[in-house]
């Protein structure tokens, strides 16, 4: 038997990067997976790759209204959610004196906001022995020049896993953070430079970029009982990154 059969997970920016590895990931451990993402065509897509046990609901995780409209449609279809992966984020550089309201508004919104109501949406569908992961980032723990917006969303997130794991108390349901360090995905390469990530990827112990599929192996750990001692924690699939 596979470790997530009969698994229902959701898998929150899933149409690409790491969000899709993982989906795919999921569901070749036996789940069914639901992704979550803005843009219709690039679910389709991705839908068609992952095959029939791959579903897509369009919408974005900071309108509430969207999220309502996915869970409905899990708990009509299944009546229950056993794993989410709240992995939708962005950001974008800014040093100190050019950040804009309007950048702080759109990553505080997608990555603290969004993380939040995607989780707080899903409680009345998960039960004991379900498993929530947030996407961390190693930015949340070390200082990084122009990134200051992102990484002070990422470290939100990471006391989100804290706090919410005391609120979760008694109820069997788990939440980590996955942490992935500098990973070669299409978003990142466009949207802070693959220049910028080389060096990234170059600077970590390993001495290269991480891969979606290595933080999609960690986030199968996270979503199985193979973690079922893990609460509150902070998981690095960081090259060493932010070890040493």
């Amino acid at each position: 038997m596979k470790k997530l059969e009969g698994k229902i997970a959701v898998v929150t920016g899933g149409g690409s990067g790491i969000g899709f590895a993982t989906a795919r990931r999921f569901i070749e451990d036996g789940a069914t997976v639901y992704l979550f993402g803005r843009r219709q065509d690039v679910l389709d897509t991705a839908v068609r790759e992952l095959g029939p046990q791959a579903h897509a609901v369009a919408g974005d995780v900071t309108h509430p209204e969207d999220l309502d409209r996915l869970y409905d449609a899990i708990a009509k279809a299944h009546g229950q959610v056993d794993i989410v992966f709240a992995n939708a984020g962005l950001g974008d550089l800014a040093p100190l004196g050019d950040i804009t309201p309007e950048q702080f508004d759109r990553t505080f919104g997608v990555n603290v906001k969004g993380t939040l109501f995607t989780v707080q949406k899903a409680l009345p569908l998960l039960k004991p022995g379900s498993s929530i992961i947030l996407t961390g980032s190693t930015t949340g723990v070390q200082g990084t020049p122009a990134f200051s917006v992102y990484s002070a969303s990422k470290a939100a997130v990471r006391n989100f896993a804290r706090s919410w794991a005391q609120d979760l108390r008694g109820t069997g349901i788990r939440i980590n953070v996955l942490v992935p360090g500098g990973t070669e995905t299409e978003t990142v390469m466009r949207d802070i430079g693959s220049d910028v990530m080389t060096q990234i990827g170059a600077s970590s112990p390993l001495e290269r970029l991480g891969q979606p599929d290595e933080t999609a192996a960690v986030a199968a750990f996270l979503a199985s009982a193979d973690s079922s001692y893990m609460t509150g924690s902070e998981v690095f699939v960081d090259g060493g990154l932010a070890q040493v």
